[in-house]
């Protein structure tokens, strides 16, 4: 049979790392390490909880049908003689330079020129992010950016990092998540923060793009609330809402994704959130794109807490911010939270809704209500302007 006479020539990737066989049903670990499936089976019913490639420990031992490799197999097996010795070469080269990145005997600058070289290979292969997951590039660099805790923070290092952040962000957008639960680990956790605290500011988006996937993903609950209650992280994020430029649009996703989860909300507050998107919104209106629409979904959410109303009403843009934000013609996407963050407000504060009406929320209102907006929207908008009415009536009776 081909596949025999084919062993001598089989890619390095695509025999198992513990049986050295040529795959038959590859199925990959939660640290994106790919094993034959019986030879995974009998590891793990022998008590072991590590990854046998990586050592890591497994949070979760359960494994995923790894069906792009199995297809690049497939394809292989049936071409047999006629299939392009250049393929091959690709795929064992794949497996050259993931063996180049593993070891220690290389410098970042390298490094960095390995992770250009595999970017161009890719190239050569239809699913190009999928090829970065299959060849088992992410555990690799997810242990290369987190898992070492005595790397100084050079200029070379930092280059590295920038470059396998950008790799990581785009593989855990296809459905591995779970490779992120490492995080879990201690040591692991604190380089994360190092890297945030003392980054660059390309390394602090890739960051929080993370943080906003890990808040948003049910496979990294328990990591997501690690994150949620850890206070320097917090505390970081919140400051970035102060750069105007696209590290504090990378923050507000970031704060708005950790918000879902209810027992965070108070945290944020605490760490100065809604400060900081009142900040982000009023230097977003400045500038031609934003995620404005975003934060004010995140202050909505805060608002939950009554130390967040206290706070968006003492501050002096707060209210005003808001209004500003019901009707913008560029933009509709964040009326809805708008206003619905002014009826919470404006409800139980007289200083709100005085402060709304000079902001000039009747004519915002007046205008949402003859734009194409939602119907949701339109209806909050009429709940809002009945408050208002109603709320001015007593009012004027209490003085």
């Amino acid at each position: 049979m081909k596949e025999a006479a084919a062993h001598e020539t089989i890619p390095h990737l695509f025999r198992c790392p513990i049986s050295l066989d040529l795959f038959k049903d590859p199925v990959t670990l939660c640290t994106g390490q790919t094993y034959e499936r019986s030879s995974i089976q009998k590891w793990l019913a022998s008590g072991n909880l590590t990854c046998p490639v990586t050592m890591q420990k497994l949070h979760d031992t359960s494994f995923v049908p790894n069906n792009t490799l199995r297809h690049l197999i497939s394809q292989w097996l049936q071409m047999g003689d006629q299939i392009s010795p250049h393929c091959v070469s690709a795929i064992d080269s794949m497996a050259a330079l993931r063996t180049k990145l593993e070891s220690h005997e290389f410098s970042y600058e390298y490094k960095l020129q390995v992770l250009q070289r595999v970017r161009i290979l890719c190239e050569q292969f239809p699913s190009r992010n999928s090829c970065f997951v299959q060849f088992g590039f992410l555990s690799v660099l997810l242990e290369l950016v987190f898992g070492e805790e005595e790397a100084k923070l050079s200029q070379e290092y930092q280059e590295f990092v920038e470059q396998a952040l950008s790799f990581v962000v785009s593989m855990v957008s296809l459905d591995q998540i779970q490779s992120l639960n490492m995080l879990m680990e201690e040591p692991k956790l604190s380089r994360f923060m190092v890297l945030f605290s003392h980054g660059t500011a390309t390394i602090k988006i890739s960051l929080c793009q993370l943080v906003e996937a890990i808040s948003s993903s049910v496979q990294t609950k328990d990591l997501g609330v690690l994150l949620g209650n850890a206070t320097e992280l917090l505390r970081e994020v919140v400051q970035l809402l102060r750069h105007n430029s696209e590290v504090s649009d990378a923050a507000t996703k970031a704060i708005c994704s950790l918000s879902n989860m209810e027992q965070h909300i108070n945290n944020l507050v605490v760490e100065g959130a809604v400060t900081g998107l009142i900040t982000y919104i009023c230097n977003a209106q400045q500038r031609e794109r934003s995620s404005a629409r975003v934060a004010m979904a995140a202050i909505e959410k805060l608002l939950a807490m009554r130390s967040a109303k206290v706070e968006v009403v003492n501050n002096p843009n707060g209210v005003n911010a808001i209004v500003k934000m019901v009707f913008r013609v560029s933009d509709l996407g964040g009326s809805e939270s708008a206003v619905g963050s002014l009826i919470i407000l404006c409800y139980d504060s007289v200083e709100a809704r005085e402060e709304a009406i000079r902001g000039g929320v009747l004519s915002q209102l007046l205008l949402l209500l003859q734009s194409q907006c939602c119907a949701k929207t339109k209806t909050k908008a009429r709940i809002l302007l009945k408050l208002l009415r109603s709320k001015w009536v007593e009012d004027k009776r209490n003085m």
